[in-house]
């Protein structure tokens, strides 16, 4: 069943709904990028063999570092309640501390300790106070949407344990300032006075997680326009997370992410930056430049900094100009990335995507629209909850060069002679700011490359056959 949502104008984007499966990865897997950026931190899964399983298969490859992260297996005596849960899970959280000693301990509920209503949010008071350590519980499970949302589920539960000034002791600020001093030792006063002086505006929050050297480049974009970014969410350490008062501005990096800004906005009561998200050199121009108009500054040499860009792609875009792309859906993501395709010059037929949140992707969503009218090509149709039967139906009508997909998907469509790309690297790959929209191409256009050298090679039709089997 396909329901279309009525429109306005004929030249607003068209949206329709056709209530499909999900074919995602379970949103535990947030573990795999999280433990890694948070430090000080250790993840504990609350689930069934099933779950760890699929972490072991999924994070199996990082066996490089000793990860910070374990499994809670739940058995029959647990989830017919004969069990003492918090004894259990007592047990557990001191053997961490023994063996760890993190700063924050992060529950992660699954599908059965849902569908058992286990009490983790009443557990884990009482339980933090007993072993000292601050204990963080989130839902993670596979009733999302989509494998990044248990990204979302986690950040809007640290959002409760952001300190407000008032709690900030002296001795902390004092330690801050000690830190700030550490980090200009040795720094010549030239340099100093060189950096631009920050503007008198409100603190701003960024929320999302992004591997370090992205966190620094995107703060240090801001820092040229004298912003000044008072915090991470999620901070590299749990016992940095940024400070959170009424009134402080907050934006986000991800599209994902729309229940760690509504809890931002409801119970922090933060102001919210509608913004597109820094994803291409135009959607890092125009988050910069949303947030200097809300914080009253004029942004200086943006147009200039995207264009030094966009020559810098031009080897790239050479190769998927005049190109049609086709987004099945999965990550969420797939908003922000077809507005970029599209500046390079492709037609996107159609934006499969598991759930849509028109609010807090609003000025993406006006971007996109904004971009396909001044390239000059169709307004992609956006499908919400996509039924993939319908999907591959459309994809052999509209013969999309490239096709960007769910891992369950990918072979198949391969080999039936369409090119494919898997959704996942773009999750995990570092894709934001100015500096990483090459990185972004690299991915897109990385099977286009190889099957026209195994073309050139005469191996195209067995690698076909290798697809089909």
């Amino acid at each position: 069943m396909t329901v279309a949502i009525e429109n306005t104008t004929p030249s607003a984007l068209n949206f329709d709904c056709e209530t499909g499966n999900y074919h995602t990865f379970c949103p535990i897997s947030c573990v795999a990028w999280l433990y890694q950026k948070i430090e000080d931190s250790f993840f504990l899964v609350i689930g069934t063999k099933t779950c760890g399983y699929f972490l072991q298969n999924a994070m199996g490859v990082m066996i490089f570092a000793e990860p910070r992260y374990a499994m809670a297996e739940l058995e029959e005596g647990d989830i017919s309640a004969q069990l003492n849960d918090y004894a259990e899970l007592k047990r557990i959280c001191l053997q961490i501390k023994r063996d760890r000693n993190p700063s924050v301990i992060v529950w992660i509920g699954t599908c059965t300790t849902e569908i058992i209503k286990m009490d983790l949010e009443g557990l884990a008071p009482k339980l933090e106070a007993e072993i000292g350590i601050p204990i963080v519980t989130a839902r993670a499970n596979g009733l999302d949407y989509a494998f990044t949302q248990g990204e979302d589920t986690v950040l809007a539960s640290m959002v409760h344990k952001c300190p407000t000034p008032a709690q900030i002791k002296s001795e902390e600020k004092e330690e801050r300032n000690a830190i700030q001093k550490l980090l200009n030792f040795g720094r010549h006063k030239e340099d100093a006075k060189s950096e631009p002086d920050f503007v008198d505006h409100p603190p701003l929050v960024l929320f999302g997680s992004l591997p370090d050297p992205v966190v620094t480049n995107l703060t240090l974009e801001l820092k040229k326009q004298g912003v000044q970014v008072s915090g991470w969410l999620p901070a590299k350490r749990y016992t940095e997370l940024p400070v959170l008062d009424e009134g402080y501005y907050v934006a986000g990096v991800n599209p994902f992410l729309s229940r760690t800004a509504t809890t931002l906005m409801r119970r922090r009561k933060c102001k919210l930056i509608g913004a597109p998200f820094p994803i291409g050199p135009d959607g890092t121009r125009a988050w910069i430049e949303k947030i200097c108009s809300v914080l009253g500054i004029e942004p200086q040499g943006l147009a200039e900094r995207e264009a030094q860009i966009w020559q810098g792609l031009e080897e790239y875009i050479q190769l998927i100009r005049g190109k049609s792309v086709f987004f099945m859906g999965d990550n969420l993501l797939e908003v922000s990335l077809a507005r970029f395709l599209i500046r390079c010059g492709m037609t996107c037929h159609e934006i499969g995507i598991p759930y849509m949140d028109k609010r807090y992707q609003a000025a993406e969503l006006a971007l996109l629209e904004k971009t396909c009218q001044e390239m000059g090509v169709p307004l992609p149709n956006i499908v919400e909850k996509p039924d993939n039967y319908n999907q591959v139906q459309r994809i052999y009508d509209l013969k999309p060069d490239l096709v960007i997909t769910g891992m369950a998907h990918a072979n198949p469509l391969e080999a039936r002679g369409i090119n494919t790309k898997w959704s996942v690297e773009f999750t995990f790959a570092q894709i934001h700011g100015f500096t990483n929209a090459r990185d972004i191409l690299e991915l897109a256009t990385r099977p286009l490359r190889r099957n026209t050298n195994l073309k050139d090679l005469g191996w195209d039709k067995l690698v076909r056959e290798e697809a089909a089997l």
